[in-house]
């Protein structure tokens, strides 16, 4: 029989970021947290605090979640000025209250960055993302069948790293961390991930050309290599992606600019 431990309950000071609507000004509010579980979720902590924000007749605090395991990307603050909070490999629904200490105030407000206009209060607009996923995110070769699927030897050294880019789960926080506002990231895990495989091969030039030209299009800044968007990765994906994508980018380019005058050559033009 194991002994039950001792839980000492606390108490915090919440700062949230309070905005009505994307054109409306926002400011912080505070919300004092009293007897705080150490074993409290930060969503679970959230969650109590509107209960009581509610019963005085006052509006909730909006956040997104959905799965609340750490795999759906859509629990995305920044808590005292870290995306998803202290901890490291960690979404913000896996961060705990055991992390903080009685008389803290913490301070949460939603990811910043021009790429994702806020909508309300914590939440904000990632489809940004959406569109980039949608720009060459796919393949087109059958895998429906495994049989299908495990036809062509796939080296492990290539598919542990296509593995670790699919870890990726789009929550934004490499955007929020980066300076530039940076996706970059984000975009070279979902390049490679398809990249890297056999079966992501006849759309690998077309889908690093319009994945990338759909992030600049969509306002993400530019990559200065300093590295906080795999520091704050709640999988961990390695920066060396980014590089990984950069040498496919260039190799693209390079195919889409001599391709017209070879096809040119070839019909008798000169």
């Amino acid at each position: 029989m194991v002994a039950p431990t001792s839980k000492k309950l606390f108490s915090v000071t919440l700062r949230v970021w309070r905005q009505a609507g994307p054109a409306a000004p926002g400011k912080f509010v505070d919300y004092p947290a009293a007897n705080v579980s150490p074993d409290m979720s930060f969503l679970e902590l959230l969650d109590v605090v509107n209960d009581e924000i509610t019963l005085k007749g006052d509006e909730p605090i909006a956040f997104a979640h959905d799965c609340r395991e750490g795999i759906c990307g859509t629990c995305s603050c920044t808590i005292n000025g870290k995306p998803h909070g202290p901890g490291k490999g960690i979404a913000t629904c896996q961060l705990y209250m055991r992390s903080f200490q009685e008389g803290d105030t913490i301070v949460v407000e939603p990811f910043r960055a021009k790429a994702f206009p806020i909508q309300k209060d914590l939440v904000t607009d990632r489809a940004a993302f959406d569109k980039i996923q949608q720009a060459g995110g796919f393949i087109s070769v059958r895998t429906g069948a495994a049989p299908d699927a495990n036809s062509i030897p796939v080296p492990k050294e290539d598919a542990d790293l296509a593995m670790d880019a699919a870890t990726c789960i789009g929550c934004g926080a490499c955007v929020a961390a980066c300076k530039n506002a940076s996706a970059m990231l984000f975009v070279a895990a979902k390049v490679s991930h398809l990249g890297l495989m056999p079966q992501g091969q006849p759309e690998r030039d077309k889908r690093v050309l319009a994945m990338v030209q759909t992030m600049d299009e969509a306002g993400f800044g530019n990559c200065t290599n300093q590295y906080e968007c795999s520091a704050v990765c709640p999988k961990l994906i390695s920066h060396d992606f980014i590089a990984r994508m950069n040498r496919d980018y260039v190799a693209a380019l390079f195919k889409a600019k001599f391709k017209p005058a070879s096809n040119a050559a070839g019909g008798g033009a000169g």
